[in-house]
C-alpha cells in the first residue's frame, strides 16, 4: 500500500512539468452549445492515474494521450492526479490556458510541493505580485549586462570542468552539466562563489529537491520533513546574505549584480525578505533540472546524428578561428549569433466556468495542457520523433504549436539564460573535443534524465582544429 501511494503521489508531482489551472467564484455562463468534452473518469478515486503512470514509464509516455485522442479528440476529460481533469493536446486550447489571467485559471500543485515551495513561491503567487516578481527577474536576465556576466561565469566554470577531462575514462555529461549549470545559476541569483558555502548549499539543495517526489507527510523521519529542514538551512544562508546587503548604504544606488540585488532594490512592501529568500531557493531548481537536461539531450541527439553534429562543429570552429585571428574574445552575442546551434534546442485549475472552442471546463476542474503531445503532433511537424534541427530554420517558432518555455504571464523568466548557457556549453564542447558516446536511453518519468548519465569518451582537439576534422572518433 505504501508503494502504491508513493507511485500515486509521484504521478501527481509530474503535474509540475505541465500547467495546472483551477476556476473562480465569478462565473462565465457557457453557451447552450457548449458541453463537457468526451472521455471517461476511470475508476473511483484513482481515476486513470495508474494507466497514466504506466505509460509515463514507457518509451512513449504520450501513448496515454494518443489513445484517448483517437477516441475522443484533442480535448477530453479524465481523472488523474486525484482530480477531474480536462486534458488538452490542442495547440490553440493550450495557448488559451497559458494566456489567461488568474481570474480564469490559477496554478494548482500537490500539498507536498506547496509545503516545500511555500505560499510565497513564484510558482504559487498570483495577480500583481506574481507579475511584479516575474517582470523584475525576467528583465534582469534579458539585460545585456547580465548576459555578459553570465557568459564570463559560464566560460570560467566550463574551463575548470573541462580541464579535468581525460581520455582514459568516460565523462558523464549529465553530471558535468548539472555541476556547471548549478554554479552559474547560484552565482546569478546570490553571487555565491565556489567554496564551503557553495558546497553546503549544493548538499542541502540535493536533500531539498528529493522531497519534490514524496508523500505529503511532514513528521520527523519522513522525506518531506528532511527536505523542509534542508530548505530552512538554505533560507538561513540566504537571509544572512540579505542582512549583509541591507547593511550596505545607500543600497538603492547600487547597480544590481544579481537577482537578489534586483529584488532588494524594489521599493514594494510586498517583496519582504522572507518572500525573497524563499524564492531564491525555488529559482535554483532549473540549475539542477531543466538547463542540464537541455545540455545533456543536445549532446545525446547530436551524437546520434553525425550530419547535424558536423554542421554544428564547423559553424562553431569557423567562428572561433575568426575571433582568434582578430585577437578577440567571444561575447554573449557571438554565442547567440550561431544560426544552426540555435536550432538545437503544466496543469492549471479553473476558477470559473470557462468555454474554449465549444468545450466547457467546469469550475474547480483541472486543465492539463500536455505540451509534449503538441510538440509531437504529426499535423504540425513532419517526422516529429526524428531529431531534425534543420526543421527550425524555416519554421515559425512563435506559433502556439511550439511552447518549450511555456507562455503567457508564466513564461519562463530565464529562457534567455537557458539558451545562452546551452550555446556556450556546446561551443566549448565541440571546439575542444571529439567524442564517442556510449549507448544510453532517456528516462521520462518522474523527470527527464539519462539512464546512465550520458557517458562519452573524449579526445582533445589540436590547438588549431581544422573544419574538416570529424567531431567523433
Amino acid at each position: 500500500m505504501d508503494n502504491l501511494w508513493i507511485v500515486l503521489w509521484t504521478a501527481i508531482l509530474l503535474s509540475t512539468t505541465a500547467l495546472l489551472y483551477r476556476i473562480n467564484r465569478s462565473r462565465i455562463r457557457p453557451s447552450p452549445s457548449s458541453s463537457l468534452p468526451l472521455g471517461t473518469l476511470g475508476w473511483p478515486l484513482i481515476g486513470e492515474t495508474l494507466e497514466f503512470i504506466s505509460c509515463a514509464y514507457s518509451d512513449r509516455p504520450e501513448s496515454f494521450m494518443e489513445r484517448r485522442c483517437r477516441m475522443y479528440g484533442k480535448v477530453f476529460k479524465s481523472h488523474i492526479f486525484g482530480s477531474p481533469t480536462i486534458v488538452s493536446i490542442d495547440a490553440e486550447v493550450s495557448k488559451f490556458v497559458l494566456q489567461s489571467d488568474s481570474k480564469a485559471f490559477v496554478p494548482s500543485y500537490p500539498k507536498s510541493l506547496t509545503e516545500l515551495m511555500g505560499k510565497s513561491s513564484i510558482l504559487l503567487i498570483n495577480g500583481s505580485l506574481q507579475r511584479r516578481v516575474h517582470g523584475l527577474i525576467g528583465a534582469f536576465f534579458k539585460s545585456p549586462l547580465m548576459k555578459d556576466q553570465i557568459a564570463r561565469e559560464m566560460e570560467n566554470y566550463i574551463h575548470i570542468s573541462m580541464a579535468s577531462w581525460r581520455d582514459d575514462r568516460p565523462i558523464f555529461i549529465q553530471d558535468e552539466a548539472k555541476n556547471i549549470a548549478f554554479q552559474v545559476l547560484v552565482k546569478a541569483l546570490i553571487s555565491l562563489d565556489p567554496g564551503e558555502e557553495m558546497e553546503f548549499l549544493r548538499k542541502q539543495f540535493q536533500e531539498f529537491i528529493s522531497g519534490l517526489m514524496s508523500l505529503p507527510v511532514n513528521i520527523p523521519g519522513t522525506r518531506l520533513h528532511k527536505s523542509l529542514q534542508a530548505k530552512k538551512k538554505m533560507v538561513k544562508l540566504v537571509e544572512k546574505i540579505i542582512k549583509e546587503r541591507r547593511n550596505i548604504k545607500p543600497f538603492s544606488s547600487k547597480v544590481p549584480g544579481d537577482v537578489l540585488d534586483v529584488l532588494l532594490n524594489d521599493t514594494s512592501e510586498l517583496l519582504t525578505d522572507a518572500l525573497i529568500s524563499d524564492n531564491m531557493i525555488d529559482l535554483m531548481i532549473p540549475g539542477e533540472d531543466s538547463v542540464p537536461v537541455l545540455m545533456t539531450l543536445a549532446v545525446k541527439y547530436l551524437s546520434d546524428c553525425p550530419a547535424a553534429l558536423l554542421q554544428l562543429t564547423e559553424e562553431n570552429i569557423k567562428l572561433k578561428s575568426l575571433k582568434d585571428q582578430r585577437g578577440e574574445t567571444m561575447s554573449w552575442s557571438d554565442y547567440l549569433s550561431l544560426p544552426f546551434t540555435q536550432t538545437v534546442r503544466v496543469m492549471r485549475k479553473a476558477m470559473k466556468d470557462v468555454e474554449i472552442k465549444g468545450h466547457r471546463i467546469p469550475k474547480g476542474w483541472c486543465v492539463f495542457a500536455y505540451f509534449r503531445s503538441v510538440h509531437l503532433d504529426e499535423t504540425q511537424y513532419d517526422w516529429p520523433y526524428q531529431f531534425n534541427p534543420w526543421r527550425w530554420q524555416d519554421k515559425d517558432i512563435s506559433s502556439c504549436s511550439f511552447t518549450p518555455f511555456g507562455g503567457g504571464q508564466r513564461l519562463c523568466p530565464g529562457l534567455d539564460l537557458a539558451r545562452l548557457e546551452t550555446s556556450i556549453f556546446l561551443h566549448h564542447f565541440v571546439t575542444q573535443f571529439r567524442w564517442m558516446a556510449e549507448d544510453d536511453s532517456i528516462v521520462n518519468f518522474p523527470t527527464v534524465r539519462m539512464k546512465r548519465r550520458m557517458p562519452v569518451w573524449v579526445k582533445r582537439r589540436r590547438d588549431h582544429p581544422r573544419r574538416t576534422e570529424l567531431p567523433f572518433f
